[in-house]
């Protein structure tokens, strides 16, 4: 063993140490790790406790794992792609601090081999202990699993996976941040393979991270600056894998986490052994210097291991009692929806998801994260909400999180709705629920929505405390759950058919309408009210107050068909239709007018002042000026933002909505001396050409929207 190579470490001897500092006890400035034990044919020694996962170090590989209840653990290598390991080696007892299990192994190449691990202890089912030695665990720092990169593969998972140890060598160069404020984003939620895995994408690369990074010219078009990845991290797409009617259906959308630390392989479009992620990272480094931040969706609310029927592949196995929410009886919580409910605030698991995150932003640059049903984030061991939950708390303030976006799915699947009260420190935005159920009853013509959809337009400050949360509102009328905007306005109801359950899953409070036509139409009115009806809602969403945010492909009418649970459907369902950009390009070219608008005129985003003139800064009007208060019938909105930047003059911006499907007339404020309103937006007109008022009136379309502009 003496001719291993060392890995030497620099230490300061005593005289060398800074005064004031503690000394280094005696040691020699050089330490040589050498190895100390021989197990199983390597040479190894203890390892470095407080590095988590698999580590490549100079001379070798350290290896560090922990868990509160085993009494023993065992390291597995394997051969590539191989079921059986051609080594085990247990940790020797003296390899242990507290619960923790470190050992380097000396002359191993990262490029040679994959690993698993192996945990023994009690099996008290009814105290949640379930520990099995013969299974095969995947590390929960793993930085990349093994046999996932062919999308569909219909090999045996969830019963070996395997890791590989990842070299971070990935050149981020002197590309900083965006930074974006968090008035000034626009949020463009897609699905990485969806996105470009039609055949009309036309790239070179579709369904993967080069796909997507091929698509940036049309981004950057649009005039988005945010793009939300549904999940990246590795999920299992053949969990709950099916055919239907000849149609093979997986588990499409990711939402089934089976390493938190690994991207996921098969949305890269090479094979990156030993690199992976890397692929991911360039598309984040091109993003960001384009001005575009990227942020990732992320499930810490539950795995893919489900509950007790489910699989058996890390978190059960290391410490199913302390990962899981578990029942006296010692069953699995199911929050989710997905079977089990992470126990979040539990100092372990609160401690990994805190390591995740921090891996995220250090080795990938993210810019920030959308927490999947983030109720469940703070609920407490029992799954009661807490007042306080430490892991949200710890997220808010944590040093390296500190210019990272935090959004909220501020709600979960066992009813916890927490929209303008998720616990948030001023640091956590949220998915506002509110207003998009708001907007699609006001948009469609309900009765006794216009007072809701006046208040979700000006930032919902019945929701939100305008002076500690004042943009803590992500407004959106669509995302991937539910229908698109071109179906929102095509389909009365869902049909979900396709995926197998009878029409039975998915929401049935879509609040939509056909415009007179469930479906495909060639009637020339209908389509043409069901783009107004689009131009309508995106017109609204880009004018109201809050972090406006909208589904890929609503700028060209992409359809799912009227599916609104399209989680299974890797197919045209879910795959944008790239054609669609060609034959609707009026509808394109009004999103690319609308977010040029937002952008330019900062009044629309947040207060600039306290009003101006003797106006205030946000006042209500109907169809005559200055109305307080909307009654139960009316359809028709009107809001005025006023404000002066220091470096101009004062301005005014007037939303005037009509939902109702008659035309009209609209008297407008009367402006200061030697102003005039000028029409700068008409949902009635396919093509938007703004237009100067000689009279302080107006008269809407039926079921149409203006944007009026006093200058």
């Amino acid at each position: 063993m003496s001719n291993s190579e060392p890995i030497t470490s620099t230490h300061m001897t005593p005289q060398e140490q800074p005064a004031g500092k503690a000394t280094n006890f005696g040691l020699p400035r050089t330490i040589h790790l050498v190895p100390m034990d021989y197990i199983s044919g390597f040479e190894v020694r203890p390892g470095f406790y407080e590095i988590n996962g698999a580590t490549a170090i100079p001379g070798g590989v350290n290896f560090t794992v922990y868990s509160h209840g085993a009494t023993s653990i065992e390291l597995l290598l394997f051969h590539r792609a191989k079921e059986e390991p051609f080594a085990i080696l247990p940790f020797p007892k003296h390899y242990r601090i507290g619960n923790v299990y470190s050992m380097i192994v000396f002359k191993l190449n990262i490029e040679d081999f994959e690993y698993a691990y192996r945990v023994d202890g009690p099996y008290e089912p009814e105290k949640g202990l379930i520990f099995n030695k013969n299974k095969y665990l995947l590390d929960p720092y793993a930085r990349a699993v093994s046999g996932q990169s062919q999308w569909g593969d219909s090999s045996p998972r969830g019963q070996h996976y395997k890791a590989r140890v990842v070299k971070d060598d990935f050149d981020w160069g002197s590309i900083a941040p965006p930074l974006l404020p968090t008035e000034d984003l626009i949020i463009y939620e897609l699905h990485v393979r969806g996105f470009t895995k039609h055949g009309s994408s036309g790239v070179l690369h579709p369904g993967t991270f080069d796909g997507l990074l091929e698509k940036l010219p049309h981004l950057l078009e649009l005039g988005v600056n945010v793009v939300e990845l549904m999940p990246i991290f590795e999920f299992d797409e053949m969990q709950d894998y099916r055919e239907v009617d000849g149609e093979k259906l997986y588990n499409y959308w990711g939402y089934n986490t089976v390493s938190f630390f690994s991207p996921n392989t098969s949305y890269s479009s090479y094979r990156e052994h030993n690199r992976e992620g890397n692929e991911l990272k360039h598309l984040i480094q091109v993003f960001n210097q384009h001005g575009i931040e990227v942020y990732l969706d992320v499930v810490f609310n539950h795995t893919a291991e489900g509950n007790e029927h489910g699989p058996f592949f890390s978190f059960k196995g290391f410490d199913n009692n302390i990962y899981y929410l578990l029942t006296p009886e010692g069953y699995y919580y199911n929050f989710s929806g997905c079977g089990n409910s992470l126990n979040c605030n539990h100092p372990i698991v609160r401690q990994m998801i805190l390591d995740c995150l921090r891996y995220w932003v250090n080795t990938y640059r993210v810019n920030g994260f959308r927490f999947d049903l983030a109720s469940i984030l703070g609920r407490n061991e029992d799954g009661s909400p807490m007042n306080k939950p430490p892991l949200l708390q710890a997220l808010a303030f944590d040093p390296i999180l500190g210019d990272v976006k935090l959004i909220a799915e501020a709600w979960d699947a066992d009813g916890l709705y927490q929209v303008g009260t998720f616990p948030s420190w001023n640091r956590w935005a949220e998915w506002n629920g509110r207003y998009r159920d708001d907007m699609r009853r006001y948009l469609k013509g309900d009765e006794g929505m216009a007072q809701a959809a006046a208040l979700r337009l000006v930032g919902s400050h019945d929701i939100y405390e305008i002076d500690t949360r004042g943009n803590a509102s992500v407004n959106f009328i669509t995302c991937h759950d539910g229908f698109t905007l071109y179906d929102l306005y095509s389909y009365n109801e869902k049909h979900n058919e396709k995926n197998g359950w009878n029409n039975t899953d998915g929401s049935n409070d879509n609040h939509s309408w056909n415009c007179g036509v469930e479906g495909d139409t060639d009637d020339p009115e209908i389509l043409a009210l069901r783009k107004r009806m689009i131009r309508n809602a995106f017109a609204i969403l880009m004018c109201s107050r809050g972090i406006p945010m909208f589904l890929a492909g609503d700028e060209f009418c992409n359809t799912q068909f009227g599916n609104n649970n399209s989680y299974c459907q890797d197919n045209i369902t879910s795959w944008l239709d790239w054609r669609l950009l060609e034959k609707n390009r009026d509808i394109f070219q009004f999103f690319k007018y609308m977010i040029n608008f937002r952008k330019t005129h900062r009044l629309l985003r947040t207060n600039v002042s306290n009003g101006v003139n003797g106006f205030p800064d946000v006042s209500f009007h109907g169809v005559k000026p200055w109305c307080e208060h909307f009654a139960g019938y009316d359809r028709y909105i009107g809001v005025m933002f006023t404000g002066q930047e220091k470096s101009s003059g004062p301005q005014f911006i007037y939303i005037a909505s009509n939902a109702y499907w008659e035309e009209v007339e609209v008297t407008l404020p009367e402006l200061p001396i030697s102003m005039c309103w000028k029409v700068v937006v008409d949902t009635w007109e396919e093509y938007q050409k703004p237009y100067a008022l000689y009279s302080d009136k107006i008269t809407l379309g039926p079921r149409s929207l203006m944007v009026v502009l006093g200058e």
